[in-house]
């Protein structure tokens, strides 16, 4: 399995995608069209449990996930998508989009560092989940495909929990 570079973004942010060999590795910086995402999630017979999409520094897209596994970062105090995250959930909603992968259902989960209360870190992951959400809304998904929920600081990334690595969100495949 090869860690292949998706789109470069800004801010030292880019989206990867684990793909099997038959997509081979891409050169440095170049993307990859929706038609190679919805192939990548239908080459798996599960629509996509052993494929990952992450967007994250490049180490933090090293190792691949279980699931079909997308991050979306944020800043501090923050549940505004920045302009990058927007054009990269652009191409993956439209490869969602896509009749093949009609199947797969997407929970997204909204996450925080552990700077804050509980209770404050709660309702801004629940926000971050949110604006995922709605934006992917906003590009034709339907919401039947779609299930938002905050976990807060539950669940750090990193073992810092205080670390910016933490503020995310993730969106997971499943099927129905």
């Amino acid at each position: 399995m090869y860690a292949n570079r998706f789109k470069a973004m800004a801010g030292g942010v880019l989206l990867s995608a684990f793909v099997s060999a038959p997509f081979g590795v891409l050169a440095e910086g170049t993307p990859y069209s929706q038609e190679q995402i919805v192939q990548a999630l239908i080459a798996s017979v599960d629509l996509g449990a052993a494929r990952a999409v992450c967007i994250g520094t490049k180490a933090d897209c090293a190792e691949p996930s279980q699931g079909l596994d997308m991050r979306v970062g944020f800043d501090f105090d923050s549940d505004v998508l920045d302009p990058s995250a927007q054009d990269a959930l652009k191409i993956f909603a439209a490869a969602l989009r896509d009749p093949r992968l009609d199947q797969a259902v997407f929970k997204v989960e909204g996450h925080t560092d552990a700077i804050g209360s509980e209770i404050y870190n709660l309702d801004l992951s629940e926000r971050r989940a949110r604006a995922v959400h709605d934006f992917l809304l906003e590009q034709g998904l339907p919401q039947a495909r779609l299930d938002a929920v905050g976990l807060g600081q539950s669940t750090p990334r990193v073992a810092d929990p205080r670390d910016a690595a933490n503020r995310r969100v993730e969106l997971h495949a499943v099927l129905r």
